[in-house]
């Protein structure tokens, strides 16, 4: 993300906020508790754009959220180019559904649950963890504007149930938070039972976005990565993928009962 513009545009941002608040390097980095020599790191770009120095930054100088609004657009920018249109129809879509057989949905994780399943790719470094979990976390506020979208998640009761002694305090929060999001009108979260041993979604996880023209694109995760459906074709089959796969989920007040019930059985 170093490297990219909306990057440079953060640092321009920052030395020239700082210089009409007439505040030096040392003063400045004295009221966000950074040394001067880290201010200067980060102008420089000789050190990586930090979230707690932006927010502090943001406070000190009284920009109204400008230096962290500008580093979340400098986090998507640093999304592989795949991801890039999927980003822009989830962040557009007026409605939302969403299947995932091994995984809660990223738009109904905890940021505790995210930051686990991030970390398990041990090649990624805190930082980078925590950079991937910033996007992530800030991907969800779609679901809380006044014109959130319509999302319907269908996941399978095996996720909820993955979740040895060391990893139940954190499944109890997750599951916590599914039970909250789905009291939300435009939410509905659906259980498939463990008794539906075998149908079609199981061949992977799949989310469908409609946006304001009406017209529908997937979106396919994979080990690499992920691949944007938007073939008249593809969309087609995957629409009837999530009517079967819906078509085995457990209604709304019982997908409910299920959760409580997981929750219950771990106390």
């Amino acid at each position: 993300m170093e490297g990219e513009p909306t990057a440079e545009l953060i640092r321009a941002q920052l030395r020239r906020l700082r210089l009409r608040a007439e505040l030096s390097q040392e003063e400045f980095g004295k009221l966000v508790h950074f040394s001067g020599s880290q201010v200067s790191a980060v102008e420089l770009g000789q050190r990586p754009l930090d979230r707690f120095f932006l927010k502090r930054a943001d406070e000190v100088l009284a920009t109204g959220g400008l230096l962290m609004s500008l580093l979340k657009l400098a986090e998507r920018d640093g999304q592989p180019s795949w991801f890039r249109p999927w980003l822009e129809a989830e962040r557009h879509a007026r409605q939302l559904r969403c299947y995932q057989p091994t995984l809660i949905p990223g738009l109904l994780q905890t940021e505790n649950y995210a930051r686990a399943v991030i970390r398990v790719n041990d090649e990624l470094s805190d930082d980078e963890v925590e950079r991937r979990l910033a996007v992530r976390m800030d991907r969800q506020s779609i679901l809380v504007h006044a014109e959130a979208p319509k999302l319907v998640a269908v996941i399978e009761e095996s996720v909820l149930r993955r979740a040895d002694e060391g990893f139940r305090g954190l499944m109890t929060q997750q599951v916590a938070h599914l039970l909250e999001c789905s009291e939300s009108p435009h939410i509905s979260v659906h259980v498939i039972p463990v008794e539906v041993s075998n149908h079609i979604g199981l061949n992977g996880p799949f989310t469908l976005a409609r946006g304001n023209d009406g017209g529908w694109v997937g979106h396919l995760e994979n080990q690499l990565g992920g691949v944007v459906v938007d073939r008249d074709e593809d969309v087609a089959i995957l629409l009837a993928r999530w009517e079967s796969v819906r078509s085995e989920a457990l209604p709304h007040r019982q997908s409910t009962l299920l959760m409580k019930e997981v929750m219950t059985s771990w106390s």
